[in-house]
C-alpha cells in the first residue's frame, strides 16, 4: 500500500488548509520537518499529539533540512542537530528520517541554500560519515532526497548514482522528489526514459510532489528556468511523472504533498492544495507496493562510526570560497569572474563547464537565503 501524505509544520496556513483532509481521514501519512522546531521553545500539546497519532500507526516520517550532509567541515550546529533529532526520535518514532543532499550555503546554519556538491570521492568519504551519524540518531532508515539544481548535465546523471552510492552503507533509502526531476528535465532538456534509467528506483521509500515556478533566462535551452520554490500548485506534468514512475517503485511506501505556507493565506490556494491532494491520493490507490505495512522492526546495521567526525580541509575551503562568491557578488557577471579565479577553478567542481543559466540561478537562491 503506498500512503498519500501531506507534508505538516506549525504553520497556521497549512494547518488550516490540511484540517478538512485530517477530519476526514483522508491522510494516510504525515511527513514533519523536525528540524525546524528550533523557532519554538515547546510543540504545542495538540500538534504533538497529531505526531504521536501518525507515528504510532508507523505512519510519520521525518524530513530534515539543515544537517547539511556533504559539509566539509564538523560543526557543533551539527552536533546539535543530531542530538536534537535522537531526542526528537525518541518521543516520536519515525518510519524513516531523510535529509536533502548537498552542503548549505550561509554563516547562519538556519540560513542558506543547498547547493550540489563535486561528485568525488572526498565528497562521498564525507557524505557517508554523515549518514552514518544521522542513521544512529534517528533509530530508523534514514536517506536523501534528489536535488532539483545541478551545475551542468552530466551531474544531473551522475547525482543519482553517487545518491546510491553515499546511503549504501546504511541500506540507506532514497525520497524522489518528483517536482526536483521535472526541473532537471526543462532545465536541461533531458529524454525521462533516458534519466530514469540512472535513477536506482529500488531505493525509493518516498516521494515528494510539490510545485514550483518559473523565471526567464535567455542562455536557458527553453528562455526560462524552472526553480523549486513551492510556492504554486502541482503542475500536470509532476502529476504525469507520478503515475510513470511510482509504479516502477516497489519499495515505495509515501507520496508526499509539499507546499509553503505562504502560498496557502486565501480560501483559493487551499482549495487548490486539497484538491492536489485528492488527485494524489487517487494515483496511490493504483501504485502496488511490496513494502509491507509496517517494517519498522527491520534490523539496522551496526556498524562502528568513526570518532571524531570526518572533516576535509580543501574541500571545506573550496565549499566556503563557493558560498562566499555566491552570497556576496554583486552580480551573475561578478560571480563568474571570481569562479575563474577561485580555488574551484581547473578542479573536479569543473567550474569552466557549468551551464551560465544554472549558476545564475545559484547566485539568485544564495543571495535569498543569506
Amino acid at each position: 500500500m503506498v500512503y498519500p501524505s501531506v507534508a505538516c509544520n506549525l504553520d497556521r496556513h497549512l494547518l488550516a488548509t490540511v484540517l478538512p483532509l485530517l477530519e476526514e481521514g483522508e491522510v494516510a501519512g504525515m511527513e514533519w520537518s523536525y528540524d525546524a522546531i528550533y523557532r519554538y521553545e515547546s510543540l504545542p500539546d495538540w500538534f504533538g499529539q497529531l505526531l504521536t497519532a501518525f507515528a504510532r500507526e508507523g505512519r510519520l516520517v521525518g524530513h530534515g533540512i539543515f544537517y547539511s550532509v556533504c559539509a566539509a567541515s564538523w560543526t557543533e550546529d551539527q552536533k546539535n542537530y543530531l542530538d536534537q533529532l535522537s531526542s526528537v526520535a525518541r518521543t516520536y518514532p519515525f518510519d524513516h528520517v531523510t535529509e536533502h543532499f548537498g552542503f548549505l550555503t550561509g554563516k547562519d546554519f538556519h540560513r542558506g541554500a543547498p547547493l550540489s556538491p563535486p561528485l568525488t570521492a572526498a565528497t562521498l568519504r564525507i557524505g557517508r560519515d554523515r549518514i552514518r551519524r544521522l542513521r544512529d540518531a534517528a533509530n530508523c532508515p534514514v536517506g536523501l532526497e534528489n536535488l532539483a539544481f545541478a551545475y551542468r548535465v552530466e551531474d544531473v546523471y551522475r547525482q543519482y548514482a553517487f545518491l546510491d552510492q553515499l546511503v549504501e552503507p546504511v541500506d540507506g533509502l532514497l525520497i524522489l522528489d518528483l517536482h526536483n526531476l521535472y526541473c532537471q528535465l526543462h532545465n536541461f532538456s533531458l529524454d525521462l526514459e533516458d534519466l530514469l534509467r540512472h535513477i536506482p528506483l529500488e531505493r525509493v521509500r518516498e516521494m515528494h510532489v510539490s510545485g514550483g515556478s518559473w523565471e526567464s533566462h535567455s542562455s536557458a535551452p527553453t528562455g526560462r528556468v524552472r526553480r523549486d520554490t513551492h510556492d504554486e500548485r502541482v503542475p500536470n506534468e509532476v502529476f504525469h511523472l507520478l503515475r510513470e514512475i511510482g509504479p516502477r517503485c516497489p519499495r515505495l511506501k509515501f507520496v508526499v504533498l509539499e507546499q509553503l505556507g505562504t502560498a496557502l493565506h486565501d480560501l483559493t490556494a487551499q482549495d487548490g492544495f486539497r484538491s492536489d491532494f485528492q488527485r494524489v491520493a487517487a494515483i496511490c490507490e493504483t501504485i502496488h507496493s511490496t513494502v509491507p505495512a509496517d517494517d519498522r522492526d527491520k534490523p539496522l546495521s551496526a556498524d562502528p562510526i568513526p570518532e571524531p567526525p570526518l572533516q576535509d580541509r580543501q574541500l571545506a575551503a573550496e565549499q566556503r570560497e563557493l558560498s562566499d562568491i555566491l552570497e556576496t557578488s554583486s552580480s551573475y557577471s561578478e560571480a563568474h569572474d571570481r569562479l575563474a579565479r577561485s580555488l574551484l577553478a581547473n578542479s573536479e567542481w569543473h567550474v569552466e563547464s557549468w551551464a551560465p543559466h544554472m549558476v545564475e540561478t545559484a547566485w539568485k537562491i544564495s543571495r535569498k537565503w543569506r
